[in-house]
């Protein structure tokens, strides 16, 4: 449970990340090859996952299926709750 929760803060703090840790990592591959301006969050992700998989293994908490549900719902974790708000308040409106 422990590696879920960190995988889920990790995947809400990639946007966070972006540009101090994915900004030298996209410096660097462009000196082999280019590196599309969408490819940066992306990155950012990948490094922020990789930390929330060490860190689980070090804690030997949780399990790969855990850590990577938990950082996808990190990742869209404020959009998610928009929605559900939204049709929570939808419901409310119309009774």
């Amino acid at each position: 449970m422990l590696g879920f929760l960190i995988a889920a803060l990790a995947g809400f703090l990639t946007p966070q990340i972006e540009g101090p840790v994915a900004g030298p990592i996209v410096k660097t591959l462009e000196g082999y090859f280019k590196v599309e301006p969408y490819e940066k969050r992306l990155i950012a992700f990948m490094v922020a996952l990789l930390a929330a998989a060490i860190c689980a293994a070090l804690l030997d908490s949780g399990t790969v299926f855990g850590v990577i549900f938990g950082a996808v719902l990190g990742y869209f974790g404020s959009r998610i709750y928009t929605v559900i708000k939204k049709i929570i308040e939808g419901r409310t409106d119309s009774q």
